[in-house]
């Protein structure tokens, strides 16, 4: 496959997408009733619709995104293809598990009140696979969690299974790609709509990896959709010229799905179901046509800051959600106040990755590949120099 042009909109995509995935995470401090590894004493249901308006989109983005950067991709052989994204995926995977993740269970548990206080100790039981007290923190049971880490664990999964299967995917490709019209618009949530039918009820998303069908049928559909489309342009032509009818029509389909779920909650096989799971998967693959089309045609251009997003979005995702945990450890007690604390654990979070991305893991040559970095240009070159 030849060597593709850098695409300018799927760069500031990615990273829109994942600063996103900060202030959501954010949010969940805050959401009633939602289940999050720390709770703010401010919590409100005001948060409840704009929550869920993201929430039906916003991990379906990310691995289509994901798998349009694996297609553009410049391959040699599969083997090697692989090989170079098992460098990118499993090193800060790895890297995070042992040091960037292990702060949220402590953090979790202590707040609980089933941890003891003291970090160094709870390293040690933590991974000495401890017997944790019921609910002490997720994933009490095994003394070991990824958290928001699980992405990296499914998009390896779903890359291993698109390269072993490329011959058959391949010839599988016209069924996204050679889609036009209102059925771009509507034909690709059909399997989305099979998964809920049949998988949700019976296997509710947990990101355990096993056994989390109903969750690797939905992403590993978004996956391949992302590398189908891939270099598409006349499919990409086509996201961009409908962007006004997947952004008018998303709305709509929203509206109706909350006022079937509002009738039964979505989680329940009830007739409101036959109503609730089709505008739900109609919804998301409207609002995913509407922020494609109209990336495609506002963002395909090089952004003063894009040099900087794109080295920023993989050190930040991995560290963004324990900075979050980190800061409502600290900060709840205090009961600053339901504008304030909020405020401070965004703003707090944001530095906190800035300033480690950019005075500390950028300039940390073996630190760099930790966080999904390449080596830097000028390293490499002088690598290369001495190879020759």
């Amino acid at each position: 496959m030849s060597h593709a042009p850098r695409r300018h909109d799927i760069d500031a995509l990615r990273f829109l997408v994942f600063s996103l995935l900060i202030v959501y995470h954010t949010a969940m401090l805050y959401l009633a009733g939602a289940d999050f590894h720390m709770k703010s004493t401010y919590l409100t249901e005001s948060l409840n619709f704009p929550m869920v308006f993201i929430n039906r989109w916003r991990m379906e983005i990310v691995f289509i995104i994901s798998g349009v950067s694996c297609a553009m991709m410049t391959q040699t052989t599969r083997g090697a293809f692989l090989w170079r994204r098992m460098q990118r995926l499993l090193l800060p995977l790895v890297f995070g598990l042992l040091v960037i993740i292990p702060v949220q269970p402590y953090c979790e548990g202590v707040s609980n009140g089933l941890v003891a206080p003291g970090y160094g100790q709870f390293l040690l039981d933590y991974f000495g696979h401890r017997a944790w007290p019921a609910g002490a923190f997720t994933g009490w049971k095994t003394s070991f969690t990824w958290n928001h880490l699980w992405y990296l664990v499914y998009l390896l999964l779903y890359t291993v299974a698109v390269v072993a299967l490329q011959p058959l995917l391949a010839r599988m490709r016209p069924l996204l790609t050679g889609l036009r019209g209102w059925r771009l618009l509507v034909l690709p949530a059909l399997p989305a709509l099979a998964a809920t039918a049949f998988l949700k009820l019976r296997y509710p998303e947990t990101h355990a990896l096993v056994k989390d069908w109903y969750a690797h049928a939905i992403y590993f559909t978004m996956y391949l959709y992302g590398w189908w489309l891939g270099n598409d342009k006349g499919l990409w032509q086509e996201l961009a010229r409908l962007r006004w009818h997947a952004l008018l029509l998303a709305p709509c389909a929203f509206a109706v799905y909350i006022g079937f779920d509002l009738i039964y909650s979505e989680n329940l096989l009830t007739w409101a179901s036959t109503g609730s799971w089709p505008m739900r998967n109609l919804y998301m693959w409207l609002a995913i046509c509407a922020i494609l089309g109209w990336s495609h045609t506002l963002l395909n251009r090089p952004f003063a800051w894009l040099a900087w997003g794109r080295q920023a979005v993989y050190p930040w995702y991995i560290l963004h959600q324990s900075a979050i945990v980190l800061l409502a450890y600290w900060l709840v007690p205090l009961k600053l106040g339901p504008v304030r604390e909020p405020v401070l654990i965004l703003a707090g979070t944001v530095a906190i990755c800035w300033g480690l991305t950019s005075l500390v893991i950028s300039k940390v040559n073996w630190l760099r590949p930790c966080f999904g970095l390449p080596a830097r240009p000028n390293l490499a070159a002088g690598a290369a120099m001495s190879a020759a």
